[in-house]
């Protein structure tokens, strides 16, 4: 799952880098299509949401709500 999601940001990364000028339009096809981007980025979004996890848990302790 945490691969589609990357996919899905990787996406929005280039359209935005292209609508801004900052990228041709042919790079953004390799953005979303390099192997090796695509896995740090999936890095990224499980680590994301392990601390969104993290930290939703330790405010749900802090006030007294079910864990």
């Amino acid at each position: 799952m945490t691969g589609l999601i990357a996919r899905i940001i990787l996406r929005y990364v280039a359209g935005a880098l292209i609508a801004r000028g900052l990228l041709a339009p042919a790079d953004g096809d390799w953005l979303n299509g390099d192997p090796d981007l695509m896995e740090a980025v999936t890095a990224g979004v499980g680590f994301a949401i392990m601390a969104g996890t993290e930290i939703a848990y330790r405010i749900a302790k802090r006030f007294g709500w079910k864990t």
